[in-house]
């Protein structure tokens, strides 16, 4: 799709165009009818002085032709010889003809009268160079018309949309949550000013959806930890008891992983449902976020006879939310063992990036753009789809970017940059 240039400056070509298309029609129409006053001047020209030469003939018949700058007159008696008159006129019939003699142009009357001929030559050479010097007028003409109708819509268009732009700014200023009245009171009620209305029925019904998603956050946090709490303690007392096998002490744990997940989760989520991020935690140790995920998922991975290795370049600290930073760890841990049998997974992290890679089974080059899409499940996935959705748009509040990278032999490589 091309790119559109401002509506100013269409505004100010739209005028440039309207003031061309006048002027040309305007210098079309002068120069025609200048050109029909012209040769109408020209024809009664002739005819005067083909009158009077006729009438001074009638007074006196020696009377010799009119020859002047412009005018050359010829008279042709019966029986006579046609003289120096040009071998072009010898044969025209009396009327009017344009002719064009030795490369100068000429207008041509031609009259009889008791078998005497008389011709007339107006030449038009010096009426052709006024009428090339008054096109050029009016092209120069036309060209000023043209761009003062260009500089004028500028100045006209800047005018029309500024107040537009100044409700551009106010809305871009707005607080969804605080939103204030753009319309101003006793407006002239213009297109403008119920442009303004509309946002501002537009930015109270934005500020109601928040208000009840908010709501909805609080209370959802509240109900969804207090059962995980619950669930979690009552793991933890039975973990105490002396009495129990490996198989159930196995299964307690996972229901206390399973309960730091969905904790996690419920942090990451009601972060994200915010508009500004929470500056309560100035910072995050992204090492000590990966070692506690790597103890969650090392039991997990070693039932699978894969083995974590972590790589830690000293301590990476980021100024964002703990709960970002463990729910992009943990998702991506959790895919890397969901997917490697007998392999190795490698986390490595330094101050500008961290890598997850795997040697599993890989994702197929066709899956590789699909992946970060809510609820998109690959073949051999037993997920909902959430995970790398959930870590897609983490990064992409964080301004961080996140890519895969796959091989169906030599297994999976995420790599999340932290720089933007």
């Amino acid at each position: 799709m091309s790119r559109r240039h401002s509506l100013r400056i269409r505004v100010a070509l739209a005028f440039a165009g309207l003031g061309a298309l006048l002027s040309l029609l305007f210098t079309v129409g002068i120069w025609f009818a200048a050109q029909d006053v012209s040769r109408r001047l020209i024809d009664e020209t002739l005819d005067a002085e083909m009158a009077d030469y006729m009438a001074r003939r009638a007074r006196n018949p020696q009377s010799l032709p009119p020859a002047t700058a412009s005018l050359t007159g010829y008279l042709l008696r019966p029986g006579e010889d046609a003289g120096d008159l040009p071998q072009e006129i010898a044969g025209l019939a009396p009327g009017r003809y344009d002719l064009v003699i030795d490369a100068t142009p000429y207008r041509l009357e031609i009259a009889e009268r008791e078998g005497e001929r008389y011709v007339l030559l107006f030449n038009e050479t010096r009426q052709k160079r006024r009428e090339q010097r008054f096109l050029i007028y009016l092209v120069a003409g036309a060209g000023l018309i043209t761009l003062l109708a260009a500089v004028g819509g500028l100045w006209l268009a800047g005018q029309v949309i500024a107040p537009l732009s100044e409700l551009a700014a106010a809305v871009s200023r707005a607080d969804p949550q605080h939103p204030p009245s753009l319309a101003r009171a006793g407006g002239p009620g213009d297109e403008l000013d119920e442009l303004a209305h509309a946002f501002d029925r537009y930015l109270a019904r934005l500020a109601a959806f928040i208000e009840r998603e908010q709501a909805f956050a609080a209370d959802a946090s509240h109900e969804l930890r207090t059962p995980l709490a619950t669930i979690r303690g009552a793991a933890e007392v039975l973990a105490d008891d002396p009495g129990l096998d490996a198989g159930q002490r196995a299964r307690l744990a996972r229901i206390t992983r399973s309960c730091d997940e969905m904790g996690e989760l419920i942090a990451a989520l009601l972060l994200l449902s915010r508009e500004e991020d929470s500056q309560a935690e100035p910072s995050c140790d992204v090492g000590q976020a990966i070692r506690q995920c790597a103890e969650r998922y090392r039991e997990p991975a070693a039932a699978r006879n894969t083995r974590l290795e972590l790589r830690l370049a000293g301590q990476v600290l980021l100024p964002v939310q703990s709960a970002f930073v463990t729910m992009i760890v943990a998702n991506l841990m959790h895919n890397a063992v969901a997917h490697t049998r007998d392999g190795i997974i490698t986390v490595s992290v330094d101050p500008q990036r961290l890598i997850v890679a795997d040697t599993g089974s890989g994702i197929p080059a066709a899956e590789l753009e699909l992946v970060f899409e809510r609820h998109y499940r690959g073949a051999d996935s037993s997920g909902a789809g959430i995970g790398l959705s959930l870590v897609k748009r983490i990064c992409e509040r964080l301004g961080w970017r996140i890519a895969l990278a796959s091989h169906p032999v030599r297994g999976t490589t995420a790599t999340l940059d932290f720089a933007p």
